[in-house]
């Protein structure tokens, strides 16, 4: 294993998406299969997390290993106590296809969903908020670059947390985390925010004044291509989706608490296989 990737004297930035369950144990996959193989890319000089992707990079900048990480998504004795969404994927999806299927634009579809959200009986927020502490383990803001999205559920606007914020990491990320019709919308500085995913999946776009940009994106995310083209300069991008297996492993359902193991499992075997990739990405 090898210590933080030298780039050169460029920056690099690390974009981890949304993905649920799924994703947060892919991420560490990935990214502890990467190390193994020699890369580590956890020393980024930024580290941007859209929901699942929040959880993971909320640990990282906290000092957490991915074999650390890794170890908690597959042994049993650490695994990190969660909540069943108690959400048929189905009835979610029922709930949804109306608001994403409207002739609206997209600000006004955040504010939709914002609303649904709303008025959705969930487990109430101190509940939720026990458990995303329980998955940070301890982990605060610290002096690396860490963002954190989120969205307000009345306006529809972006809010990005960090450091400066001065905002609690486990609001943040719990904020980042609401899926809408799933989770309570948190409430923090007397707004009620959402999953930072109905902004887009992986908001690649605040890696703009990065030369070097890694995104890991669970779920198929269609603002991807137009975020990463829309970055100044000519920055080197690579962007790593599931393959089969990892696609396999995540199931039909990427909140169901099953999906943890298998999916992080799965991304090892791809971190490996996708070494040679991000190593030529950091190489001058």
């Amino acid at each position: 294993m090898t210590g933080p990737a030298d780039t050169g004297g460029s920056s690099l930035a690390l974009v981890l998406g949304g993905g649920g369950i799924a994703g947060i144990a892919w991420h560490t996959g990935v990214l502890a299969g990467l190390l193994e193989s020699g890369v580590d890319v956890t020393g980024a000089d930024l580290l941007v997390g859209t929901s699942a992707g929040s959880t993971v990079v909320a640990q990282l900048g906290a000092g957490r290993t991915p074999a650390e990480l890794f170890e908690r998504q597959v042994d049993p004795a650490t695994l990190a106590t969660e909540l069943d969404s108690g959400v048929p994927l189905d009835d979610l999806i029922a709930r949804l296809a109306p608001i994403y299927g409207a002739r609206i634009d997209a600000a006004e579809r955040r504010r939709r969903l914002g609303a649904m959200a709303l008025g959705t009986e969930t487990v109430d927020e101190a509940t939720r908020r026990a458990v995303i502490a329980a998955r940070l383990a301890d982990a605060g803001w610290t002096g690396r670059r860490v963002e954190v999205v989120a969205v307000d559920t009345h306006s529809g606007d972006r809010r990005i947390f960090d450091a400066g914020s001065g905002v609690d990491l486990v609001d943040a990320v719990a904020a980042s985390c609401a899926v809408p019709g799933v989770w309570p919308p948190v409430t923090i500085d007397g707004s009620r925010y959402v999953d930072g995913g109905i902004w887009s999946y992986t908001n690649s776009d605040r890696a703009a004044g990065h030369d070097r940009v890694l995104v890991l994106a669970p779920l198929v995310d269609p603002a991807l291509d137009e975020e990463i083209a829309g970055l100044p300069g000519t920055p080197r991008v690579e962007v790593v989706v599931p393959d089969e297996a990892s696609t396999e492993a995540f199931g039909v359902d990427v909140l169901d608490l099953a999906v943890r193991e298998p999916s992080a499992r799965a991304g090892l075997l791809q971190g490996r296989a996708e070494a040679d990739r991000v190593r030529k990405l950091l190489a001058d």
